[in-house]
């Protein structure tokens, strides 16, 4: 048996270089469960205007999430990310100096673009500078990183909650600004985009540093005919034989990553404790630490299944468990007291930890590797378009759904779902572990 090839130190670097962008995704998208509960009682907001405030970052990463691949696509991935740092620059300071309900929306749409951009380019860039042995481990730290985010979001809230300063909540966000930009200017642009833009011998050096093995790359080639004839053809490509099966597959993963109930854990975990029965703020921020702590370990976890046991079981046990979990946290809900509390909390705190290891890194991987390089940047973006898409809706009806169907219904229904989402992995998500992105290619072409 062959010794398992691991990824270089450059490779590692300019994955983890890319990634602090997961850290601003996690952190701008979930800082907000800890600043709803006191811009709540500053301006004085009905349940939809604090739906409102939750989602408008969401409609600025479907527009964000749907340029993105246009913008990777032509840009190229490295300038892509140099453009969410200033969009994530002047959100962050549009809302840290807000004085009024509209600046803040102002401030969270400016955001939401950032958000929808990097949630696309981070894996598309990482995944192109991957060897194939490890390109599941190098990808996920990009969720790993989200999940860092969220988690340092919660203990930020947890932190300022004695003095309900949510403007240094948002202002904390300008510390991962700061250190990406420096890191991006020691990162190279990706091969597979160099020699989609005639730039082979570019596109050789930085595989001369990203693989183990150097010497010929004859797959630059093959992806540059592939590409010639994909770009042709531009969003009618995607509709090609060869391409329309792993186009929908993508779609699919994103939006059930999003359907599946994860986004009203991340947006309203304290406002969830509170209807548990912890209706202390301060007893409630810290359960929702306890939600992200366990959010990162088990993705570290996944770091080290997702390329030896490989995306398909993690995807399958994941479902499995987060149905479960979802049931039980509604059944917790129907009584009222102490233990039923603590159900709650080990409920959902099973069910991240299912989330975790599944569907948190694993959709984000899928579409980073399905589709081929002609039109890898808009599918991309179209399958994150989806995923923000259905982001959206959830978290703009997670409030009036308890209202509607109650706390029991509503996680019921996400229960569900999971297993709608059971159902679609089982017939349609092949295997990919292990795969050079050009193999997953070829067998489209043959299915």
């Amino acid at each position: 048996m062959s010794k398992r090839r691991k990824f270089t130190n450059y490779s590692l670097f300019v994955s983890c270089v890319a990634a602090i962008g997961g850290i601003l995704f996690g952190y701008n998208t979930s800082v907000i469960s800890g600043v709803l509960l006191f811009i709540t009682r500053d301006f004085q907001l009905t349940t939809f205007e604090q739906e409102l405030i939750v989602s408008t970052l969401l409609i600025g990463a479907l527009i964000g999430s749907l340029a993105g691949g246009l913008i990777a696509d032509s840009l190229g991935r490295k300038k892509t990310l140099f453009a969410t740092l200033i969009l994530f620059f002047i959100g962050v300071l549009t809302l840290t100096i807000a004085d009024s309900f509209t600046y803040f929306l102002v401030g969270r749409f400016i955001s939401g673009l950032a958000v929808g951009i990097v949630s696309m380019a981070v894996p598309l860039y990482i995944a192109e500078m991957s060897p194939p042995e490890n390109r599941g481990a190098l990808v996920s730290l990009n969720q790993l990183c989200v999940t860092i985010g969220i988690l340092l979001a919660y203990l930020v809230s947890y932190a300022f909650a004695a003095e309900a300063d949510w403007r240094d909540m948002f202002a904390c966000a300008f510390i991962p600004i700061g250190i990406q930009f420096v890191g991006l200017f020691f990162i190279a642009e990706t091969p597979s985009w160099l020699i989609s833009h005639h730039k082979r011998a570019d596109a050789e050096e930085v595989l001369e540093k990203i693989q183990v093995h150097h010497g010929h790359h004859p797959h630059l080639v093959n992806e540059r005919k592939e590409e010639d004839g994909l770009t042709k053809k531009r969003f009618k490509a995607l509709l090609a034989p060869s391409v329309r099966m792993p186009f929908l597959i993508g779609i699919g993963v994103a939006v059930f990553q999003s359907i599946t109930g994860i986004n009203t854990v991340i947006y309203y975990a304290p406002r969830i404790f509170q209807l548990a029965g912890f209706t202390e703020t301060s007893t409630a921020l810290f359960a929702t630490v306890l939600v992200g702590t366990i959010n990162v370990i088990v993705t570290v976890i996944a770091l080290w299944l997702i390329d030896r046991v490989g995306r398909r079981p993690l995807l399958i046990a994941g479902l499995i468990g987060m149905a479960g979990s979802l049931f039980i946290l509604g059944l917790s809900f129907l009584s009222q007291g102490h233990a039923s509390g603590l159900t709650a909390i080990f409920a959902m705190l099973i069910y991240v930890g299912f989330f975790a290891v599944s569907l948190g890194p694993v959709a984000w991987l899928i579409i980073s590797e399905v589709y081929p390089l002609g039109v890898r940047g808009r599918a991309m973006g179209i399958a994150t378009f989806s995923n923000w898409l259905c982001n959206y809706f959830v978290s703009l009806t997670f409030l009036t759904l308890i209202q509607d169907l109650g706390t029991s219904g509503t996680f019921w229904l996400y229960a569900i779902i999971c297993l709608l989402g059971l159902w679609f992995v089982i017939r349609l998500v092949p295997e990919t572990k292990g795969k050079t992105l050009e193999e997953i290619q070829s067998f489209w072409k043959k299915t």
